[in-house]
């Protein structure tokens, strides 16, 4: 079935290179990209998958704003800021500066959502990020003061990337159902239309500020399709349907290399791909617990091969679970597992399953890595049942007790601090399912000292215990190829974010 889906593809590919359509997105300076997974809602505090991260970035604005190339930080929303103490951050604002629907922007905007969405009751999908946030006061029409609960040396990276700042006035009203229907920020981009699951619809926002360190975008308007069948993307990207996709696998954007209508683009994200394996109390795989079984499992894995022949160029094998280019991460001192399917087996054998034993492995991306990892563990015994699911789906098995191998993504939304990922899956949060309380202390230590060399010693501490236990299977960097109409002027970044406010069509 894989070789017939290659040659079909191979010769759309060589008859639309006699015939090259004609794309309609250049004509009307509009764009138009296809993603394989919806957001469960366009409200970027409740949703963690990376298209909703992508919207958010578009339709809102940060106070922080983190320069992709040279790392530093400039002011967004934000004029100017200061640490007036270890746990205290006062704020300037620019002033204005006008949302979607005509509201102001001032202090009482920040201070209502930073309280907002720090409240623990209000449900924040992504808790990890506003977690840390004690309380936002306002000074003065353009000036906050933001407490942290303690030290949080990485503030300034969450305030630069996933802290949005919502209309307060709207958002008191509509709240985050409301900002779902009909999305409402500051952004380069407004939304004009949004039909949940299907698409939604970008337009350049007039108003937008001047000073902002994103440029007005010239491309007027973007529409976002979500098309769950990777060659239903293909096919459309063939035949000039959508002018931009991302996350195509290796084999595919090769075949489509040889179209001279299309461009791909590759290059290594700070996203990491890696295993969790279920042994906390009342796990439904009992043998997880032994952790001569787990250790086993990450045996079985070439990770080599799967990097050289699967995953593509840009990747690179990881050994604990971090990307490597975060504060704090590091695999010295942690056990590395090399490819050794004898010693799985041995491993397994000695843990009582010399005939093997049968697994679920649920997962909601990559399919064909996944598809391979199950390939690898069949060899050494280990029956793995595919179940691929939506994200929400997969999470909700994880968070209810009811996974037992996940084949999962993250990309610590683009915070480079090892905060923002080792603790999401070790810290004994919702998506914990290993809870060990001497990873979970040495994570804590790690995201609250203004020390370096303490954060750094408690997170090597950390992350060297989660890979003697052997917790989880660390995997790989994975590299986003792209597929774009040729005429599409863009560029691709490390933090996985396609900027279409700085794409242009070529002349």
């Amino acid at each position: 079935m894989r070789n017939l889906i290659k040659l079909t593809t191979l010769a759309a590919v060589s008859a639309l290179a006699l015939s090259a359509p004609a794309f309609a997105g250049k004509s009307d300076n509009s764009v138009v990209m296809a993603y394989d997974q919806a957001p469960e809602s366009v409200d970027p505090f409740f949703n963690n998958v990376r298209i909703g991260v992508i919207i958010g970035q578009h339709v809102w604005d940060t106070l922080i704003y983190r320069d992709p190339i040279t790392n530093d930080y400039k002011g967004q929303l934000a004029k100017s800021w200061k640490w007036v103490d270890d746990r205290t951050l006062e704020v300037e604002l620019r002033q204005g500066i006008k949302f979607h629907n005509g509201e102001e922007f001032d202090a009482d905007d920040v201070v209502y959502t930073l309280n907002f969405v720090s409240k623990p009751e209000n449900k924040v999908t992504t808790q990890q990020n506003v977690s840390w946030i004690e309380k936002a006061e306002k000074l003065d029409k353009y000036k906050v003061r933001i407490t942290t609960k303690k030290v949080f040396p990485a503030a300034i990276e969450y305030l630069a990337g996933p802290v949005v700042i919502h209309p307060n006035e709207y958002y008191e009203k509509v709240g985050p159902a409301g900002q779902n229907d009909k999305p409402v920020g500051s952004g380069p981009y407004k939304v004009t239309e949004y039909v949940p699951g299907k698409s939604i619809v970008l337009e350049t926002n007039p108003d937008y500020f001047a000073d902002s360190p994103k440029p007005k975008p010239t491309i007027g308007k973007v529409e976002i399709r979500f098309i769950p069948d990777r060659q239903t993307q293909m096919a459309e990207a063939i035949s000039g349907g959508v002018d931009f996709i991302m996350h195509v696998p290796k084999d595919q954007a090769e075949q489509l290399e040889a179209a001279p209508h299309l461009q791909v683009v590759s290059g290594e994200t700070m996203r990491i791909v890696f295993m969790q394996m279920n042994s906390q109390e009342g796990t439904p795989a009992p043998a997880l617990k032994d952790e001569r079984v787990r250790k086993a499992i990450i045996h079985a894995i070439d990770r080599e091969t799967m990097v050289k022949e699967i995953v593509g160029k840009g990747s690179r094998v990881i050994n604990t679970i971090c990307f490597p280019s975060q504060f704090g991460c590091t695999d010295h001192g942690a056990p590395k597992y090399p490819y050794d399917p004898e010693k799985a087996k041995s491993l397994l054998a000695e843990a009582g399953f010399p005939n093997g034993l049968e697994l679920d492995i649920v997962a909601y991306r990559e399919r064909n890595q996944t598809e391979a990892i199950i390939g690898y563990l069949q060899a050494v015994g280990i029956k793995a049942n595919l179940r691929f699911l939506q994200y929400a789906a997969m999470r909700e098995q994880i968070r209810g007790n009811k996974a037992m191998l996940t084949h999962q993504t993250w990309g610590s939304f683009s915070v480079n601090d090892v905060s923002a990922s080792t603790p999401v899956y070790f810290a004994m949060g919702d998506d914990d399912i290993s809870r060990d309380p001497e990873v979970r202390d040495a994570l804590n230590k790690g995201d609250n000292s203004v020390d370096p060399a303490v954060r750094n010693a408690s997170y090597k501490e950390a992350l060297t215990r989660i890979a003697e236990k052997a917790y989880a299977v660390p995997l790989y960097s994975l590299p986003v190829y792209y597929v774009a109409t040729a005429d599409l002027d863009f560029r691709a970044y490390p933090d996985e974010m396609p900027r279409f406010w700085e794409m242009t069509w070529k002349k």
